[in-house]
């Protein structure tokens, strides 16, 4: 018995003693024509691992070209091979033509029942005189210079075909070597995995050392077990979870980047062992963690053997980041319900304003130029919501999400930092919720949108109570028409800053409303005024030219009128002055200054109030009421004097008979003394 056996080399494989998973067994008697030739593949594990190691040649342990006689032949430019029949005997069912310097392949006659043929270091350019072997399972042609696979269509039996280190570019001409078991193609030009889905058989593919940029059309191999790609210059990898049987996958040494690009490398249950050293992706600190947390099954990565403890910490890493990412996934729901509410409340508010817009949606950006724009919907110059995100740009977990979201508040209330956003009227409404006392100090600035300012006067009082701290007032598309509407700010506790925002808000578009507002709001020595710091000589401008009016107005004003506009304690300093004992020089100057110390107003600005014209409104029909009441008490009061006036006048006409008649019956009634008293007796006895 004469064991031949196989062994893989670096993207090659070659005979020799080692076992390989081919095995070569001739058994040979002293009867030639009683030769018995086996031939087998298994499934040793230790083959594939061997197959596809790189670029260390190795060579036959014994030389049979050595015994071999290359003649002419009738055919031009082909020789012609004669074996002894020693050498026929020795070798029945194998061929070695290994470095015989063959530009062609010679012709073989009378060697049909060749298994294994060996055509490695030579010069051939083209597969041919082979399609008479039709016995042959074993074809080398490894370090050749072969441009085509071609002249193997009539090779049927073919189990194993080396083609490593040769020109070829193209995948082609497999189409009836349907029981091919191994195909090394590695160390060529080859640029496209295709024409290989018919080899359902097929366990091992060598495609290493090519031009491979994707890798993609392995549909139908069912069968492969491993797949070696390396150094080649593959950015992305697919297809790889339809491969059922796949357990080793060799990527070192390519271009990948990121594990989007071989993500479907999770979704096989078989891989066990992969290697991905050498690419972009290797050198990132997240890149085994990720690997294992995806792809639990593996034993190996990199050659490595993967242990218990890293499988447990790729395990947390897993969880954390799953909770990392339902986290994300969480404050994207909350930010894209946030914008919709806010495009709602928009929507709504225009509809009150009465405007007209022509796109699919009409609102307005709900922040301020603090808030992130992309957060929120954006507003136009004619007030047309525009959506900045399309459903397709969200991550598709997320949109599937939104899908579900209905959005029907309008209002929204946020506490973002030290600000406390509030969208739409209903929002005002949250001021009477039980504030942490922690929040409430930590709001320093209010930001109201989309609010009537007229809602926003009623709640004032409960804002200073609720965030004693506020010092910086926003206002959006709220409606701020007049002057006179500042007036009441005056109520709050203090004002540092003031930001009041064009959009919906014409008061802006009068030249003179900054000083109105330090005028009328001097009390509070304001810092900023629409971001812009607040200098003395804007203070003494507002004096010049809002101080006269509000003497004008004070003075016109009744006192009944202008005692109710003042606190108990102005109250006290007006009556003061109206006795005539402030009116000595320079006692005037020393209240104003009294009242900027205690932080209150002084009379003059006190008489310029502002009534809301729901207030006006609630007072008209107060006075309404009052004049109804009192028109009809007076019409029943004349009624009433006009029936006793002729109950009256009835009397005059019928008490002269009335008094005659009277005395009659009194003269009648004591004329019997006895009887009389008898009877006043029993009365007062009833009486009692």
């Amino acid at each position: 018995m004469i064991p031949g056996k196989y062994r893989t080399n670096p993207g090659r494989i070659t005979p020799s003693n080692v076992n390989c998973g081919l095995h070569l067994v001739i058994q040979t008697s002293s009867v030639p024509e009683k030769n018995k030739f086996e031939l087998r593949l298994t499934k040793d594990s230790s083959f594939h691992n061997r197959l596809l190691q790189h670029d260390i040649e190795k060579n036959y342990s014994s030389r049979q070209g050595d015994h071999v006689y290359l003649g002419s032949s009738s055919m031009p430019s082909f020789p012609v091979l004669h074996r002894s029949s020693e050498e026929k005997i020795l070798y029945s069912d194998r061929l070695t033509l290994e470095r015989q310097k063959l530009t062609v392949c010679p012709v073989i006659d009378g060697e049909e029942h060749l298994r294994l043929l060996n055509f490695q270091h030579n010069f051939i350019t083209r597969i041919q005189n082979i399609s008479n072997l039709q016995s042959l399972i074993f074809l080398d042609l490894y370090d050749n210079q072969i441009e085509e696979i071609s002249g193997l269509s009539t090779l049927r039996s073919l189990r194993v075909l080396l083609l490593g280190k040769n020109r070829i570019k193209k995948i082609s001409n497999l189409d009836n070597l349907k029981s091919l078991d191994v195909l090394d193609l590695h160390g060529n030009q080859i640029s496209k995995i295709e024409n290989v889905s018919h080899l359902c058989d097929l366990r091992v593919l060598n495609l290493a050392r090519n031009f491979l940029n994707d890798v993609d059309d392995l549909n139908g191999l069912s069968s492969l077990t491993e797949l070696n790609l390396r150094h080649n210059q593959i950015t992305s990898v697919r297809d790889v979870d339809n491969l059922p049987c796949l357990q080793r996958l060799f990527l070192s040494y390519n271009n990948i980047s990121c594990f989007e690009d071989i993500l479907c490398l999770a979704d096989s249950n078989s891989l066990s062992d992969i290697t991905l050293d050498g690419n972009p992706i290797a050198q990132e600190s997240w890149y085994k963690h990720t690997i294992l947390q995806h792809m639990m099954q593996l034993r190996q990565l990199d050659m490595k053997r993967i242990t218990e403890e890293e499988r447990r910490m790729a395990s947390i890493v897993a969880r954390k980041e799953e909770e990392k990412k339902r986290e994300s996934h969480k404050q994207t729901l909350i930010k894209e319900k946030k914008r919709l509410t806010i495009c709602n409340v928009a929507r709504k508010w225009d509809m009150q304003q009465n405007r007209v817009t022509s796109g699919p949606s009409s609102s307005q950006d709900g922040k301020d130029s603090d808030v992130p724009s992309q957060d929120t919907c954006q507003l136009n110059g004619s007030g047309t919501c525009v959506y900045p995100e399309e459903p397709g740009s969200l991550d598709p977990v997320i949109s599937t999400a939104l899908q579900g979201l209905a959005v029907i508040e309008n209002h929204l209330v946020e506490v973002d930092g030290d600000t406390l956003f509030l969208y739409g009227s209903g929002a005002l409404e949250s001021l009477d919720r039980n504030w942490s006392v922690q929040t409430a100090g930590l709001v320093t600035t209010v930001s109201f949108t989309f609010i009537e300012f007229d809602e926003i006067v009623q709640i004032l009082p409960k804002l200073k109570i609720k965030f004693p701290n506020s010092l910086h007032l926003k206002f959006k598309e709220t409606n701020l028409v007049m002057l006179q509407q500042f007036n009441a700010l005056a109520q709050l506790r203090r004002i540092d800053q003031l930001t009041i925002d064009p959009q919906g808000n014409p008061v802006v578009n009068f030249t003179l409303w900054k000083y109105y507002v330090l005028f009328r709001l001097s009390h509070f020595s304001m810092q900023k005024i629409n971001g812009t710091e607040v200098t003395q000589n804007d203070m003494i401008m507002a004096e010049r030219l809002f101080g006269i009016l509000a003497h004008v107005a004070s003075s016109e004003l009744p006192q009944y009128r202008l005692l109710s506009l003042l606190g108990e304690v102005r109250k006290k300093q007006f009556r003061y002055l109206l006795e005539g004992k402030g009116k000595k020089s320079g006692v005037v100057s020393e209240e104003n200054n009294e009242n900027k110390r205690l932080g209150g107003e002084n009379t003059n600005r006190a008489t310029l109030n502002y009534t809301t014209r729901d207030f006006y409104t609630e007072k008209l029909e107060e006075i309404k009421e009052k004049k109804k009441f009192c028109k009809t008490y007076i019409h029943d009061l004349v009624k009433e004097a006009a029936e006793i006036n002729m109950k009256n006048e009835s009397l005059q006409k019928l008490w002269p008979q009335m008094f005659i008649e009277l005395v009659r019956d009194a003269v009648i009634e004591i004329r019997n003394k006895n009887s009389y008293m008898k009877l006043c007796l029993q009365r007062i006895t009833d009486t009692k």
